[in-house]
């Protein structure tokens, strides 16, 4: 996921429309409901560090891992900027979401804004799911939300224009789709322009996102796999039943207890 690394600077602009605070409502009911005694989250992919400052603003002690340098550098000038109470709720690290290690653990692992779908091996995807497990504390849950299968072949991704601009710069994304159905993924291409409203220099960036659809059942297997029992699977946002409409899922894993057989 390195391809972060030129998107961080205007990536809080394009995402400006991103409901943060209602993402952040929602996910902690999800967590009262099935962690209501949740005190310490870390966040798999914490990108610029927005969701983790709302979390702690409602008590939560969150440390957020990213693998791009700038996103978590702009996560600790934003946990700068907060009382000083708050700041000692946020710590942010670098690593790889498959392979990071923070040596401690939490009551609660986030995944969000579809870094699960980013993962699109089968063995990345389980890398993914054995650090949230190595992490949690005996029972905790892992919440995370994905790009759904049925909605993504029921309305196929097409080419989309965004614009956006602030004081400084103005933003136009294109995004062109590519989908390889026998990986279950869709390679989207970005070509991002980046106008300088000052002196009107105009800067491109091309990335391309791989980016993986999944389906209850070979998350419930893969999720098996790594010591999870899946107990819960919505709509991300509206908490609606997954259907062939639901392009972002939200799923709620919990970490299984070993039982000895002496």
């Amino acid at each position: 996921m390195t391809v972060f690394g030129n998107y961080a600077r205007y990536y809080d602009l394009l995402y400006k429309d991103k409901d943060y605070a209602g993402e952040t409502a929602y996910m902690t009911a999800l967590l009262k409901k099935h962690a209501p005694r949740a005190q310490t989250l870390l966040e798999l992919g914490c990108g610029t560090g927005l969701h983790a400052a709302l979390l702690a603003e409602r008590g939560y002690a969150v440390h957020g891992v990213d693998v791009s340098h700038t996103m978590l550098a702009q996560a600790q000038a934003r946990a700068a900027q907060l009382s000083p109470l708050l700041q000692t709720r946020l710590a942010f690290s670098h690593g790889d979401v498959c392979s990071v290690r923070i040596g401690r653990k939490v009551d609660a692992v986030l995944s969000l804004f579809h870094v699960v779908s980013y993962q699109t091996r089968n063995e990345d995807l389980k890398a993914q799911f054995d650090t949230a497990n190595a992490h949690l504390e005996a029972g905790g849950v892992f919440l995370f939300d994905v790009w759904y299968g049925p909605a993504v072949l029921t309305d196929r991704p097409a080419v989309r224009i965004k614009r956006l601009e602030d004081e400084a710069i103005r933003v136009v994304r294109l995004a062109e789709p590519a989908m390889r159905p026998n990986d279950c993924c869709v390679d989207v291409t970005y070509h991002v322009f980046i106008t300088d409203k000052a002196s009107g220099v105009v800067e491109e960036v091309h990335e391309t996102h791989h980016m993986r659809y999944l389906f209850q059942p070979e998350l419930a297997l893969l999720l098996a796999q790594s010591g999870f029992e899946l107990v819960h699977a919505e709509e991300w946002m509206s908490a609606k039943p997954l259907g062939f409409d639901t392009w972002g899922a939200c799923f709620v894993a919990r970490k299984m207890t070993v039982v000895s057989n002496q």
